[in-house]
């Protein structure tokens, strides 16, 4: 087993850390303390190609593969989460389009996503009464002439407020006769098509700087050429890309868990207690102990699915099992940072309470620990 970085993936992770540490980090707390989306940082990220990154280069990407991808993650997410999460969607978006896409479709859209142009893009799937069971979904879409109108809300929309395109579900077929998830297509629906409206931003505890909202679409008229793949075929299309959206949320929880490791351990070494650094203190170095492993553990298991991936295997078990152990260890991880903080850590002159903040909803989004159990629980049993 080769576990050494090829020339491409070390030249996209140096890229990502560099521009994260210069340019990120410094604006991370002040990000999440403003709600502010951060356009100027995400166009310095598309003119790296680091929101394109494993989107072909015949259509604008970088197409440096998925393990760079997820190494670029880790760096980004590293220095602020609320970034991160709008890179990793935008880059979904980005693939999504590229595999199932028409030429026409893929040069109208990918391009732009790519290079910024588009400041992200958006995944639309999730409703208020149907998240973990997309079958659930109520957002309609009926034929009119060569057109199709959308009809129906869609909830905790990532970057609603500023996406270029919105990939789009909605049923298509008779919920009799293609019941749950058979009837389900995909559309593309670009900003400002008459009858969206974009809702108001989410007051979320963490990933602040990232907007979060809810979309209605009332009676949106979109082409017979904005269906992406074939009709009734949405829900295969969503699987696929939440299979390697969950790639990108362990890199995503990795990174944050990384930076709240790093940081305990400078605290353990600066604060003083009874006469002597807390990290001298058997409890403090067992905590940190934990916490590498753990780290190391959750990056192995994302680099695995990566590298599945991007060799074309099957690796929607995988997948779910680095998201699973990586959100979940990621949350033990920061709150223990918090512990190790005291009261400090309680404090938003540390950034650990923002990192445990941050880290709590990689156990809900892009499919939640419980759906994860129930993907790998099927694998394993047959």
């Amino acid at each position: 087993m080769n576990l050494e970085l090829t020339e491409t993936q070390q030249m996209v992770q140096k890229a990502a850390r560099d521009y994260a540490t210069r340019v990120i980090a410094p604006q991370a707390a002040s990000i999440d303390r403003e709600e502010r989306f951060p356009a100027e940082i995400l166009k310095g990220l598309a003119e790296l190609g680091l929101m394109a990154v494993n989107v072909p280069e015949d259509v604008g990407g970088s197409g440096a593969g998925v393990v760079s991808y997820a190494l670029a993650m880790q760096e980004v997410a590293r220095a602020c989460a609320s970034t991160a999460v709008t890179m990793a969607v935008t880059n979904m978006v980005g693939e999504v389009i590229a595999f199932f896409g028409t030429p026409e479709q893929r040069a109208r859209h990918c391009p732009k996503l790519a290079s910024g142009e588009y400041a992200a893009g958006s995944f639309a799937l999730s409703e208020t009464d149907a998240g973990s069971d997309p079958g659930g979904m109520r957002t309609t879409a009926v034929r009119d002439g060569d057109d199709w109108v959308l009809t129906g809300s869609k909830q905790w929309i990532t970057s609603g407020s500023h996406a270029g395109v919105f990939v789009v579900w909605a049923r298509t077929g008779d919920a009799k006769e293609l019941p749950g998830t058979r009837g389900v297509s995909c559309f593309l629906v670009e900003a400002g098509a008459n009858g969206l409206k974009v809702g108001k931003h989410e007051d979320k505890m963490g990933l602040r700087g990232s907007n979060t909202v809810p979309l209605e679409f009332d009676g949106v008229r979109v082409a017979s050429s904005a269906m992406l793949g074939a009709l009734n075929g949405g829900f295969k299309i969503a699987m696929m890309a939440l299979d390697g959206g969950r790639i990108g949320i362990s890199s995503q929880a990795v990174g944050i868990a990384r930076a709240a490791l790093d940081e305990s351990v400078q605290y353990a070494r600066d604060r003083k207690a009874f006469g002597k650094s807390i990290g001298e203190f058997q409890a403090i170095q067992w905590k940190l102990a934990d916490m590498k492993t753990s780290l190391d553990a959750a990056h192995l298991l994302s680099m695995r699915a990566a590298w599945l991936k991007e060799a074309k295997r099957p690796f929607s078990r995988e997948a779910s099992m680095a998201k699973l152990f990586a959100s979940e260890a990621a949350v033990r991880i920061c709150n223990e940072a918090v512990q190790i903080h005291g009261g400090y850590g309680y404090m938003r002159e540390f950034a650990a309470e923002r990192h445990l903040r941050d880290v709590r909803v990689t156990t809900i989004y892009e499919g939640t620990s419980e759906v994860q159990r129930i993907v790998i629980a099927r694998s394993v049993t047959g």
